[in-house]
């Protein structure tokens, strides 16, 4: 079934993960081209920002944390009792923590799946009653890792490709009951955003992102053409669909480039240490830059 969305312009657009970095620019982005924007995330100061940044347009901000369901719902319900609809939920917030995998602690990978899994699954039950209603577009940023997981990135890894099949298996029931909502994974590459620099690490230097690094305005853009189009899975950045593409020609290929690569293309020479601050359980006060620091590699 072929599903009609609305311009950009006539929507009301959750971003959820709105703070920083890619849901910082879907947010703006959306706003200056007339959509009414619900923005959420965990930090009040740097969504006070927003708000001023956008201004003047439609947009209000809530804060919430991903991992908590209720939290999570009362987004939805601020967009329709502001707005009076939901036509894109776009779920975008994420957190990291690089390490071998037996040096993660327990408490550690379990907030990784906590938000990077459960936090689309808590939007998606949030959205969908609204989204089914009057019909509209469900948007998940994921990773290329959704498809390809990377060395010590195994709960982050672990976390995408859950996502990958949660958003498989609803795609088909909506498509099943002929629901006129599209459901769309975006899978960038590695993004010039404070991702990096709010990952917890155990690697002895700040994680950074393997080149070609891209800009978070390309990923808001591909969210935004989901919100208007639909589709289905969205690589974004070359490097990403020449990666997707290798593991689905050679997973065994794939496997010897990380062994050759990817340990190193992930550390920056930048010393940084598991309690040097990070955005695992709590966000950055005020962190609400739209890009990061990302290069500087270990080479």
């Amino acid at each position: 079934m072929k599903l009609q969305h609305k311009p950009l312009s006539d929507q009301v657009v959750v971003v959820f993960g709105a703070t920083s970095g890619i849901g910082r620019a879907t947010a703006l982005e959306a706003a200056a081209r007339g959509a009414k924007v619900v923005a959420s995330g965990r930090d009040e100061l740097a969504l006070v920002s927003l708000a001023r940044e956008a201004a003047p347009s439609s947009l209000v901000t809530t804060v919430a944390e991903a991992a908590d369901p209720v939290q999570v719902q009362a987004v939805a319900e601020v967009a329709v009792s502001t707005f009076g609809r939901i036509d894109t939920w776009a779920h975008v917030a994420g957190v990291g923590a690089y390490a071998p995998f037996e040096e993660m602690s327990v408490e550690e990978f379990r907030r990784v799946v906590d938000v990077d899994l459960l936090g689309p699954v808590w939007g998606a039950r949030a959205a969908l009653p609204h989204l089914r209603a009057g019909g509209g577009a469900l948007v998940v940023v994921s990773s290329e890792v959704a498809k390809r997981s990377f060395p010590l990135a195994s709960s982050y890894s672990a976390a995408k490709h859950g996502v990958d099949g949660f958003l498989e298996a609803l795609r088909v029931e909506l498509q099943h009951e002929k629901a006129p909502v599209s459901v769309t994974q975006v899978m960038p590459a590695a993004v010039d955003t404070p991702f990096f620099e709010n990952a917890r690490t155990r690697l002895g230097v700040r994680p950074s992102g393997p080149p070609p690094v891209y800009a978070p305005e390309t990923v808001a853009k591909a969210i935004l053409h989901a919100a208007e189009h639909g589709g289905r899975d969205v690589a974004v950045g070359s490097a990403a669909k020449v990666q997707l593409a290798l593991q689905r020609l050679s997973p065994r290929l794939m496997d010897a480039f990380a062994r050759v690569a990817a340990f190193r293309l992930q550390r920056s020479s930048e010393p940084k240490g598991p309690g040097e601050g990070d955005a695992l359980f709590r966000s950055p006060e005020g962190d609400d830059r739209t890009r990061g620091v990302v290069r500087n590699l270990r080479r």
